[in-house]
């Protein structure tokens, strides 16, 4: 997935330059990608990216693939199949799908295939265990009273105790919280629906709390939204919370202690500090060496959906002042919400989905890549049809071309914008009277008149 000529202007056109680093959120090979995730973080990262090497920016992308989710072996059971046959047949597509997107980076981390990757990051957490930057000390955890899986991640589900919705362990789709099977209302073992059971452990743990003035110097400097800017309200409110950063289960790399396994999004957090590191300075092996790689970096800008926001907002940045890196380099964070399919959030789990290589092997990649620009759900929860893209790779090469009256199709969602503009979180006046003027002032008359101040407009 790395793309040479990419390359060439990360190191060398603007060499001398501040880097600025661009991540898209490592897609988990429990399924193909569909055009939710282009629509999500894919295409708007390489955009992003795209015109930043074009305003003569020095730029290094970064993304991966994640396959040490549990969510892969909770797959795997479903198809009966092994799970190096489901990373395989899933890994593969998601190359294919991005290759066919034309998205390409300069990182393209590979935790299978890249046995360095994944001694590095075993050997970085142990590290910071040894230095005491994390603790590790007994714990209680939850483990399923039938079949002894820890529950954490994909093996337990329950209610969100921030929002109250249906939530698996890590973080809730709906609202972005940090949830496990201690904190779950409700919790149960979703493979087999047993009762937890507490058992205590020996973990290392990031007290997150311990951080906390230099993560509020972090988010007053950043780019949130203001979703994150509400979630990361509600824990400094109540309290950041204690991290597992390995837990006693089957999947993942292994790394403090016998039985332990690192959890998977801490992974991804020291991969992106050491391999980062290391394609700034290829000798960088070590904590010190890698935090010095990464003064190269001016800033470090995510592109992730609103379920990953407590990773991205708080976990990350705890990570990296543990490890040394000065987390207020963190520019922003570029969220999107979900997109829906006919009315309903694109699901791998439940097969709800346009199917991302299969789409773009009948489509022109630049009118897709066209379309989930315009329609991102980067401010409500859009939503894609077959019909309303018709529409639109019918109309876009004329608009090109010089203009055209938009179909009632494209008008109607522009309509929708226009509204979405001016609530008071994603107010922007402007964005509302260019979606009103491309929809027909007639469409939205209460846009019209916000916009005029004419209680009287049609």
């Amino acid at each position: 997935m790395t793309s040479p000529a990419a390359q060439a202007t990360t190191c060398d056109d603007a060499a001398g330059q501040p880097l600025v680093v661009v991540t898209a959120t490592a897609p988990t090979p429990n399924g193909p990608l569909h055009v939710g995730h282009l629509a999500g973080p894919f295409i708007a990262a390489d955009v992003a990216a795209r015109a930043a090497r074009a305003r003569g920016m020095r730029t290094l992308t970064v993304s991966g693939l994640d396959p040490h989710q549990n969510y892969v072996r909770t797959k795997a059971a479903s198809q009966g199949r092994e799970v190096t046959e489901v990373l395989d047949e899933y890994e593969g597509l998601v190359r294919q799908a991005l290759g066919a997107a034309r998205i390409s980076y300069d990182i393209f981390n590979d935790p299978r295939a890249d046995r360095d990757y994944r001694d590095r990051v075993g050997l970085v957490l142990d590290e910071l265990v040894a230095r005491g930057r994390v603790v590790t000390e007994r714990t209680t955890l939850t483990r399923c009273g039938s079949c002894g899986t820890t529950l954490h991640h994909a093996y337990v589900s329950g209610d969100c105790t921030r929002c109250g919705l249906a939530s698996s362990g890590g973080t809730c789709e709906a609202c972005g919280a940090f949830t496990s099977a201690e904190n779950l209302g409700s919790a149960r073992c979703a493979r087999c629906g047993g009762s937890p059971e507490p058992f205590s452990a020996d973990i290392p743990l990031l007290r997150l709390e311990s951080w906390r003035a230099v993560l509020a110097e972090c988010w007053s400097g950043a780019v949130l939204p203001a979703r994150v800017r509400s979630l990361i309200g509600h824990y400094l409110a109540c309290g950041l919370p204690d991290v597992p950063l390995a837990y006693p289960t089957d999947w993942g790399i292994p790394a403090g202690g016998e039985l332990n396994r690192v959890d998977v999004w801490v992974e991804m957090g020291l991969g992106l500090i050491t391999g980062i590191g290391r394609r700034l300075d290829p000798a960088a092996g070590g904590l010190d060496q890698c935090a010095a790689a990464w003064q190269q970096v001016g800033e470090w800008w995510h592109f992730l959906g609103i379920d990953n926001a407590f990773y991205f907002a708080i976990l990350f940045p705890g990570l990296f002042a543990a490890a040394g890196i000065d987390p207020s380099r963190l520019g922003g964070l570029v969220v999107n919400e979900f997109y829906q399919l006919d009315g309903l959030k694109f699901s791998t789990s439940r097969g709800h989905a346009v199917w991302a290589h299969e789409f773009l092997a009948q489509e022109d990649p630049a009118t897709v890549r066209m379309y989930v620009c315009w329609d991102r759900p980067d401010r409500f929860e859009s939503g894609f049809t077959q019909a309303v893209y018709a529409e639109f790779r019918n109309w876009i090469g004329a608009a090109l071309a010089g203009g055209g009256t938009l179909p009632p199709g494209l008008a109607a969602a522009e309509a929708r914008r226009a509204g979405h503009a001016l609530e008071f979180g994603t107010f922007d006046p402007g964005l509302a009277l260019r979606c009103l003027l491309a929809a027909g002032p007639g469409r939205v008359p209460a846009v019209l008149a916000a916009l005029t101040g004419d209680d009287t407009a049609p």
